[in-house]
């Protein structure tokens, strides 16, 4: 099916309901209506048992950033590592509950405030828009528009499905404000008002360095607090935040799709559809190149894939190495050492995953300082591929480096389809969450836990049926009380075990944003009425029926490089050896 297809799908979709979303003006909370979907009941809601947690050791987390959110907190891939590993614990499988809004949107990229509330960019046919969450019953507490797709523009010709430019990723920084790159070539700088509300504060016109056609792909800021940010034509540069001053340089035919890692000796980590890079660039100086690898490319732009290039944003592991996958065929995962300089071949390892002719992604990987998991994403080619019963190439697969470091093999393979969900690790359980699809022709979607020691599937629990639950590359993101949450083409969706509980966001304006961050209460009551708002998804078959009790939220101490990880108290959590930056 081609473009108009997809589209007529989203189309009815939209139309499938008898309301419209509304924007919320300050102070106005809108309680979240369910994602619509039919009334079947065929699938069963849950498959497997309850999990057993099963920590994995920290290792080498990454260190909290000095102008981001706390890790877990801040972005899509979770740190400025990108590590996609969340010392948040997900959920076990105890008697789980589901909740959606309706948004006619895809909300894939979610962060949390320091009071708990999610905070989300919501991508629709019409534009994106900036949206504000209660956690537990997704009630919509505030919305701010941002601008919508641009005619002759990178965002406008390009295809919604695939298009992550001018509002896919964005980040909350220190300060609980949201630094977005939009679709007319600038960087917002959003804050929360009392409320609550969204108030821009800052604007970056990046106009003069973009070609009109050219589009914001991503913005991070380094450790030094620059904000970096890449365009789909290859642009790469960063903005002073104090000055407004701007450095670029363009990288002549390569594209970029992808963000991209940072790390704190100034390290910034960028993949085009050719090469992988190191920048470095201190403030006020030329924004260079400090190496350069070139991978191996088949240069076929594969079924699941958004160019023909690496599909992974690069992602930072252990003390001195950073891995992508290539666009060989098969596919391989590749480690390299991200030292500025290195005696010998940068190249740790290359290792082939999934079958030839069948092996593609498009998303992060996952990684610990000596395991990486990829997912295969071969075969979607938009909303239709997995349309009435259509599914994509199975797998996915975990890769760990030789004891000596100087080599790399499969582990384990999982048959999980997974068609496009950015897949997270809890290491506070063990368990690596997916979002996975059946041949059934009612098109159920799962919430599925993977057993990381293993690569065993231990139970997939039903997120809703039909087009309105396909989650369209976005990631499953693990919250601070153990919910996850996958954006969908329809909104957002939270699952969560029955015993879950967390921090309750107070009502809004009690405390004024900015001020001191209170002890988070250790119980989330249910909204009023003693029952969740939403799909009233409970106790389906499967469940526990004995509420287990929850597994602390971060795991021991772990020897690195500088010393072992200290931990400092729940609202502080773990901070690393070699940050300066305490929080």
């Amino acid at each position: 099916m081609g473009r108009g297809r997809e589209l007529a799908l989203l189309v009815a979709l939209v139309a499938a309901t008898s309301f419209a979303v509304p924007a919320s003006a300050p102070g106005q909370r809108l309680p979240a209506q369910p994602i619509p979907e039919e009334p079947i009941a065929d699938a069963p809601r849950f498959i497997g048992a309850p999990a057993e947690p099963n920590p994995v050791p920290a290792g080498t987390e990454a260190p909290r950033h000095p102008f981001m959110a706390e890790n877990g907190r801040s972005n899509i891939h979770v740190d400025a590592y990108m590590t996609d590993t969340n010392t948040f614990a997900g959920p076990l499988g105890e008697d789980m509950r589901r909740v959606s809004t309706f948004q006619a949107a895809d909300c894939a990229s979610v962060t949390f405030d320091q009071r708990g509330r999610l905070v989300s960019i919501c991508v629709g046919v019409e534009g994106p828009r900036l949206v504000l969450f209660h956690p537990r019953t997704l009630d919509q507490l505030a919305s701010y528009r941002l601008p919508p797709r641009q005619p002759g523009s990178g965002t406008g010709g390009a295809n919604p499905f695939t298009d992550f430019a001018g509002g896919g990723y964005f980040y909350l920084d220190h300060r609980d404000r949201a630094v977005i790159p939009t679709t007319t070539r600038h960087i917002y700088v959003v804050r929360q008002t009392d409320g609550p509300g969204f108030q821009r504060v800052r604007d970056y016109d990046l106009t003069g360095e973009l070609d009109r056609d050219d589009a914001i792909v991503s913005a991070l800021p380094d450790y030094a607090g620059l904000i970096w940010f890449v365009s789909t034509d290859g642009v790469v540069g960063n903005i002073d935040p104090a000055s407004g001053e701007i450095e670029s340089r363009t990288l002549r035919g390569e594209g970029i799709t992808n963000s991209f890692a940072v790390d704190e000796d100034g390290g910034v980590y960028i993949v085009t559809d050719r090469a992988l890079y190191r920048f470095d660039a201190p403030a006020g100086e030329p924004v260079s190149v400090t190496w350069r690898e070139q991978y191996p490319n088949s240069l076929e732009q594969k079924p699941g894939q958004v160019d023909d290039g690496s599909g992974t944003t690069p992602s930072v592991m252990g003390d001195d190495l950073v891995a992508i996958t290539d666009n060989a065929d098969p596919m391989h995962v590749v480690v390299y050492r991200r030292a500025a300089s290195v005696a010998g071949e940068r190249q740790v390892c290359r290792e082939p995953v999934f079958e030839a002719g069948a092996s593609a992604t498009d998303n992060s990987l996952i990684v610990t300082d000596s395991s990486i998991v990829v997912e295969n994403n071969y075969g979607y080619e938009g909303p239709s591929s997995t349309f009435q019963g259509g599914v994509t190439a199975p797998g996915l697969a975990r890769v760990d480096l030789d004891a000596d470091g100087e080599g790399c093999a499969v582990a384990w393979n999982s048959d999980e389809i997974s068609p496009t969900v950015v897949p997270k690790l809890s290491l506070a359980n063990g368990l690596v969450y997916a979002y996975t699809k059946t041949r059934d022709t009612d098109d159920p979607w799962y919430l599925t836990a993977i057993d990381f020691r293993t690569g065993e599937t231990v139970y997939k629990r039903l997120a809703g049926f039909g087009l309105g639950f396909n989650n369209n590359y976005a990631p499953v993101t693990l919250g601070p009380d153990g919910t996850a949450y996958v954006g969908v083409l329809g909104g957002l969706v939270a699952l969560r075990d029955t015993a879950g509980g967390g921090p309750d966001p107070k009502a809004p304006g009690e405390r004024p944003p900015g001020s001191a961050r209170p002890t988070p209460p250790t119980d989330l009551g249910a909204p009023a009425g003693g029952q969740p708002s939403g799909d009233g998804d409970v106790g389906e078959t499967g469940g526990s029926d004995r509420a287990r009790p929850r597994p602390a939220t971060r795991v021991g101490a772990s020897a690195t490089a500088g010393g072992a990880s200290a931990y400092r108290s729940p609202a502080c959590r773990w901070s690393h050896p070699r940050s300066r930056h305490w929080c």
